[in-house]
């Protein structure tokens, strides 16, 4: 055998393994995590105090919401500071989406009817485009194709991956001033002219002309199904480019399926981070654990679970416990919301975690 050859296939070989050990530790080892915007800071030498400042302070990881070119320029300085930066990415929820705009057939239909374009659910930034629209698909899948293309970025991080919630959290009811004791029409999505088509061919009968369409199993999980294989073709994409797919789900499977249908369970992810705000369901501490062990179940091994916290429900005191349920729930890491929400208290409490 050619001795260059034989070169070549050997240093090829330990790249690979270097490769697949980098992206091992970056799953394997526990996670402290924040979500932030990209107006934390706006120059280089502010971007380098703040990852500096984060890293010294213990946190592993940045959910960062940017452009692509301000990603790539954020992660291209993290690498000095030891934190992955994953790119943070609103999937079917794209408010004052200029391009989406300009296709009124691309957005979600609730059971009244009504264009999530026109008719903006509980607040005005809810404008839903529809996984059953084949150039909202594509769209997506080509914005999720620019961030995984960044050189250095640990994920593309999907966000508002489901549909609008059918049942808002105990607590954020009587926000909007609702008591939502069933599923009202206006909150009910999924009920683009494609889907509806689609279900009629498969079981003979409109979704809209049902007595009652969202008591049907076959036809929320005709919808649960619509966003699954939207996520599964944005992780061959990214996994294309050697990146991690990760994503901010509802707390739970089953709890995401009946209040968002969102069946994050069968999704292929390298990392599900479940939001685990309890006080947005009126629980307690307790269900922390609880919730992360469902994940956990569910996601049978395939996919780390990093629970979520939400840092303006939680004293430092708390923020300790809270950690210490998500780890005997199986969590792998933990996510806070959001880094400005973080007092020097908070920030003592992330320093001290032990891996």
């Amino acid at each position: 055998m050619n001795y260059k050859v034989t070169f070549f296939f050997v240093i090829a070989f330990v790249l690979i393994l270097q490769s697949c050990t980098q992206k091992a530790e970056q799953v394997n080892t526990f996670m402290v995590a924040t979500w932030t915007g990209a107006d934390i800071a706006e120059t280089e030498d502010e971007w380098r105090s703040k990852l500096e400042d984060f890293s010294s302070n213990g946190l592993s990881d940045l959910f960062l919401s940017a452009n692509p070119e301000e990603t790539e320029r954020v992660v291209s300085y993290a690498s000095e500071y030891e934190i992955n930066i994953h790119a943070w990415v609103w999937t079917l929820n794209r408010p004052g989406d200029s391009t989406a705009a300009e296709h009124p057939e691309w957005y979600a239909v609730n059971r009244n009817g009504d264009n999530s374009y026109d008719y903006r659910a509980y607040v005005n930034y809810y404008q839903w485009l529809s996984p059953f629209s084949p150039g909202a698909r594509e769209y997506i899948k080509s914005t999720m194709q620019k961030y995984a293309e960044i050189p250095g970025l640990a994920s593309v991080h999907l966000d508002y991956v489901r549909y609008v919630d059918v049942i808002l959290g105990a607590d954020l009811q009587p926000k909007y001033d609702l008591v939502q004791d069933r599923q009202f029409p206006e909150y009910d999505y999924g009920y683009h002219p494609i889907a509806r088509e689609g279900f009629k061919e498969l079981f003979g009968v409109d979704p809209m002309e049902m007595e009652h369409p969202e008591l049907s199993m076959e036809w929320l999980q005709y919808r649960l199904n619509a966003v699954t294989t939207l996520v599964n073709e944005i992780s061959e994409i990214v996994h294309e480019q050697d990146k991690l797919l990760t994503a901010a789900v509802f707390p739970f499977p089953e709890m995401s399926r009946q209040m968002v249908r969102q069946d994050w369970a069968s999704w292929n992810l390298d990392i599900a981070l479940p939001m685990l705000y309890q006080n947005f369901y009126r629980q307690n501490l307790e269900w922390i654990k609880f919730s992360a062990e469902q994940g956990v179940r569910e996601a049978h091994g395939r996919f780390n679970i990093v629970a979520g916290l939400y840092i303006p429900s939680l004293t430092p005191d708390e923020l300790r416990t809270a950690i210490q349920k998500a780890k005997e729930g199986g969590a792998k890491g933990i996510s806070v919301f959001d880094v400005n929400a973080l007092s020097d208290e908070h920030w003592a409490v992330l320093k001290k975690i032990d891996n």
